[in-house]
């Protein structure tokens, strides 16, 4: 019995929501060959790690040979991108090969991402450059560290071919994630208009139910707690400002915020143009994509409640007969998304300063958004100005005493210096260590990528000789951009 045949899948989507995908096979991959595997993650998965080190378990996580439990599909949505609506996006280069129960209940979907051209593709050749997989791995293997909701990635696996992008031949390469599921916000918009006839408009009588069993298997799936379409969308808007509030704590910065990259469950997704503050400065955006800086750091949370509204507007039908009433009820409960997040956003900042003073913060961000210190160093260093010594906080600032008045009141509340530690990371993926080791690693040196996972797969704790991770570029770096990768 080989590799894969031993692991068995389930296909709750696939049963429940046809009409929202097309099933299809992986494309060939001429000499494939395993780059990276997160051991630890295939425990929690319930899979042998040995086994998908195995030529059949790297032709499982390239999904050219899967097990008879499992159906490879290329899911549908649609979705807003930078503000425009598109009726027809899906998995243009991507398969959900089915999902795993791991062994304490949990289903996860095994997703691959460059295994090649589906009905979907818009263009492109469905395949992956290495360097961005590698991107997402890290990225989001270092977010999970930090604690964030975020998918995973289980494997990066080199395919053998060349893919060409405008920087030339790159080496293609699939990536093997997990996702709590891959619903999205563009999955009930295309859901929407397919139970509209094909349009955003009239109510058509034949399709109706799409949108209704779309509504129902998520509920069932990500919050159960929900009983009715309104309770649902209730609880995607606090998840999503819980999450968006963790980004703006971390200095994450994701870059391509379109409706079909926002989950239902919660979790970040992918991670193509993204990045981390060096400067604590809102209005920073480092995507080439993003030509006028829609989705800048400090536009995030907004960003994120302009999604919302247009999820909203795809589970009008199921709220109430009437669609004023519906659209009533969907404004009111929108209206919540803004002191969720204040309130998630607050209680984060609160326990990065260490003290329960809300009144705090406005100043604290007067200050460093004029000064813009560096954002992960300003709050770690905090701690130690609330042991007695200000001195390397105060360093990072232009104007060295513009935070004395604040670091007064502050010290007044009584920080706690050990929880600030257990919340501010010393590492995060610094933006030229991530294109540094991903250069290495396309030129065949993997050690930079590996050192970086070890030191982000611990990010709270201190270690002596690892001080360059801590550290932004210097200022002499030229100015830092990201790329989709597609």
């Amino acid at each position: 019995m080989t590799a894969a045949t031993e692991i068995a899948f389930e296909n709750t989507f696939v049963r429940a929501l046809e009409g929202l995908f097309v099933p299809w096979q992986a494309a060939p991959t001429p000499d494939a060959r395993l780059v990276l595997l997160n051991e630890s993650l295939a425990r929690e998965l319930g899979l042998d790690p040995a086994q998908l080190r195995t030529p059949e378990g790297v032709a499982l996580l390239t999904g050219t040979t899967v097990p008879d439990s499992a159906t490879t599909v290329a899911q549908a949505y649609a979705g807003h991108q930078f503000g425009n609506y598109s009726p027809r996006l899906g998995d243009g280069r991507a398969l959900l090969v089915g999902e795993l129960v791991t062994p304490d209940g949990t289903r996860r979907d095994l997703h691959l991402k460059g295994s090649g051209r589906t009905p979907f593709a818009r263009g492109g050749d469905g395949k992956a450059p290495l360097g961005p997989m590698l991107r997402e791995y890290v990225i989001s293997e270092a977010m999970h560290a930090l604690g964030v909701p975020s998918t995973r990635s289980l494997a990066v696996v080199a395919t053998g071919e060349p893919v060409l992008r405008d920087r030339g031949p790159e080496p293609g390469a699939v990536l093997a994630r997990t996702a709590a599921s891959h619903l999205r916000v563009g999955t009930f918009q295309f859901a929407a208009a397919s139970s509209a006839g094909g349009s955003r408009g009239d109510t058509a009588t034949g399709e109706v139910d799409l949108l209704r069993r779309l509504t129902e298997y998520a509920i069932a799936r990500h919050h159960p707690q929900a009983s009715t379409p309104l309770e649902f969308y209730r609880a995607v808007i606090a998840a999503q400002a819980e999450l968006i509030a963790r980004w703006m704590q971390i200095g994450f910065v994701h870059g391509v915020m379109n409706t079909d990259n926002m989950t239902i469950s919660g979790e970040t997704i992918d991670y193509g143009p993204c990045a981390f503050l060096d400067a604590h400065d809102p209005s920073t955006w480092y995507s080439s994509i993003d030509s006028g800086g829609r989705y800048a750091y400090g536009n995030q949370p907004g960003i994120a409640q302009w999604n919302l509204a247009r999820f909203g507007e795809s589970l009008l039908g199921l709220f109430a007969d009437s669609q004023e009433e519906a659209v009533r009820l969907a404004t009111e409960e929108l209206a919540g998304f803004a002191d969720a997040y204040r309130a998630a956003h607050d209680r984060g900042y609160l326990a990065k300063i260490g003290v329960g003073t809300p009144e705090l913060l406005a100043d604290l961000f007067a200050v460093i958004e004029d000064q813009k210190p560096d954002h992960t160093l300003f709050f770690r260093r905090l701690s130690e100005a609330a042991r007695g010594d200000a001195g390397p906080v105060r360093d990072l600032l232009s104007d060295s005493a513009a935070l004395d008045p604040w670091l007064e009141s502050w010290r007044a509340a009584g920080p706690d210096a050990d929880a600030m530690d257990r919340v501010n990371p010393v590492y995060v993926p610094r933006n030229h260590l991530v294109e540094e080791a991903l250069d290495a690693a396309v030129e065949g040196d993997l050690e930079p990528v590996q050192w970086l996972l070890q030191v982000l797969a611990d990010p709270f704790t201190d270690r002596e000789g690892y001080e360059r991770y801590a550290l932004p570029a210097g200022p002499d770096a030229p100015p830092f951009r990201t790329f989709c990768g597609t």
